[in-house]
């Protein structure tokens, strides 16, 4: 028998994740870049961050979200919006680059009925799909499959979002800002 290990799970398997307190769309960006890798924040700009998920569906599997704390996409002001928008397209030539993924799953979960689990504060997921990337695990056991470790996934993607520079991308020196 072969033991699937996925660690960075337990918090959400056990309940805890949403007990840590705090929206980690507002707090993972706002703290120090030194903790980036940590809270697992590829990308911050003044207006949207990046971050890779946590509990991903497979190995890349981006969150988007824009820095302002909203619970749907109307209620962001237009330019916020736009930000946003930019960054999922720039994200996606990230994964496409980096990951040379088949084909992207792109979407926004709005309202705990449509599948957000965060609810108050809006984001669009990326999921890298792969050819033949879907096997029994789910269907039979509710289990995805993740090869690769967040942070191996992080140390790989992470140059790539800083290679965008004044893409809007956020450099080095201003993938924190405020």
């Amino acid at each position: 028998m072969q033991n699937l290990w996925a660690p960075w799970r337990a918090a959400y398997v056990l309940g805890e994740a949403e007990a840590v307190g705090g929206c980690f769309f507002c707090i993972g960006p706002a703290r120090a870049p030194d903790r980036a890798a940590e809270d697992l924040v590829l990308c911050a700009t003044p207006e949207v961050s990046v971050m890779l998920n946590a509990y991903p569906y497979v190995n890349g599997h981006l969150l988007v979200a824009p820095r302002e704390h909203v619970a749907r996409l109307g209620d962001l002001a237009p330019g916020a919006h736009d930000a946003l928008f930019r960054m999922v397209t720039l994200a996606a030539g990230v994964l496409e680059k980096a990951m040379a993924p088949d084909g992207l799953n792109i979407g926004v979960n709005q309202g705990r009925v449509a599948g957000a689990g965060v609810v108050d504060h809006v984001h669009v997921h990326l999921v890298p799909r792969w050819n033949g990337d879907t096997s029994f695990m789910p269907v039979i056991a509710e289990t995805t499959v993740v090869p690769q470790h967040l942070q191996a996934t992080y140390a790989h993607l992470r140059p790539h979002f800083a290679a965008l520079g004044g893409a809007g991308g956020g450099g080095a020196g201003s993938l924190h800002g405020s």
